[in-house]
């Protein structure tokens, strides 16, 4: 073992650029696509509108690019309006989007539907094509840490 000392401040430097460097080369092994997600969490229709609106721009920016872009776009807390079949207001916009764009998914946070679900004393029902994860900031989080970029809508 070589002490602190001895390290010449070149030596540091060097070390500290492999490292850097073999870091990077693991973190796009870990990266397993090129992917955005889309967070909503306000009910708001402008918002819910925004999250289509950039889900639709991204894929056309993609395919200009001749990049494949996988989208997924998150609802969680107030946002889980978004994909309920009975308040939506955009329900044809979703389901139209959805079949022209096959990398295209939507998520709905679980723990924020099941609150939803205990305040309203009734089930949520989900539009087509929306499936259900445990924590939608968990989801996020997840991949953004696969290398995913982030929109908050």
């Amino acid at each position: 073992m070589i002490p602190a000392s001895g390290w010449s401040r070149r030596g540091l430097l060097a070390g500290t650029a492999i490292l850097t460097a073999g870091g990077i080369a693991a973190a796009k092994e870990d990266r397993l696509a090129e992917g955005v997600v889309i967070l909503i969490d306000s009910n708001e229709p402008y918002v819910m509108g925004h999250a289509i609106s950039y889900s639709a721009n991204l894929s056309r920016h993609s395919a200009d690019r001749g990049a494949r872009l996988l989208i997924e776009v998150v609802a969680n807390g107030k946002g889980v309006d978004v994909f309920r079949a009975d308040k939506t207001p955009i329900v044809e916009p979703l389901a139209t989007l959805r079949q022209s764009l096959p990398n295209l998914a939507y998520s709905m946070c679980a723990s924020s539907k099941a609150i939803a679900e205990a305040k309203e004393q009734a089930l949520m029902p989900l539009i087509a094509g929306a499936s259900l994860v445990p924590f939608g900031i968990g989801r996020v989080v997840d991949l953004q840490l696969k290398g995913w970029a982030y929109i908050h809508a």
